[in-house]
């Protein structure tokens, strides 16, 4: 009963949130949610882990990043197959509520978001890994450089839109991205530091 309350309430708030929608607005979302556009960051991201911590402290960060990924991913879909949760969009009270839908159909379930939590683990496992350079991130009590401020404002920014996306979409409830976003960052430090012990002690 508790938990019918809840999934209830979550409702209610997905569709205010997804309500908000205009033609104008949803283009974006729809180009948040699509993984394949964000390719090339990913791949400049790497390649300023290498620039900016040499290749072996960037190779074991980019190599914690991808853990937090594949991790976030497989525990994401282990998680929706135990849960059963329907969708937004295969949801017969969501669409009678008037949920705007702007993707297909899909027959996996909802719960939690694998796009928040692979763009939330991404966004705090690459931070994390940044503060290895002192000189965006000095350990001295100086202020954060611009370029680690920046780093930091647009990964988190981005991963925000990632997960907000997914309700604007139809795909995900309110409930799904925020659990989705908690779970992407505890990977993406645990990982992460994984990775900075790795260094400290080989390198």
């Amino acid at each position: 009963m508790f938990w019918k309350e809840v999934h209830h309430i979550d409702q209610l708030l997905t569709l205010e949130i997804n309500s908000w929608n205009c033609y104008m607005t949803d283009p974006i979302w729809q180009f948040f949610s699509k993984i394949p556009v964000w390719i090339p960051m990913y791949v400049l991201i790497v390649a300023l882990l290498i620039w900016r911590l040499g290749w072996k402290r960037g190779l074991i960060i980019t190599l914690a990043a991808v853990a937090t990924f594949g991790f976030c991913d497989q525990f994401s879909n282990l998680i929706k197959n135990l849960v059963c949760r329907v969708r937004p969009l295969n949801d017969e009270f969501m669409l009678a509520g008037g949920l705007n839908v702007l993707e297909g159909a899909t027959r996996s379930f909802s719960f939690f978001s694998a796009h928040a939590a692979n763009a939330f683990g991404l966004a705090t496992s690459t931070c994390i890994g940044l503060r290895l350079d002192r000189k965006w991130f000095p350990a001295n009590g100086s202020a954060t450089s611009p370029w680690g401020k920046a780093y930091t404002a647009w990964m988190f920014f981005w991963a925000f839109m990632v997960g907000v996306s997914r309700i604007f979409v139809g795909k995900h409830y309110l409930g799904d991205v925020l659990v989705g976003s908690l779970v992407g960052a505890l990977a993406g430090l645990v990982f992460t530091y994984i990775g900075r012990y790795l260094i400290r002690k080989y390198l």
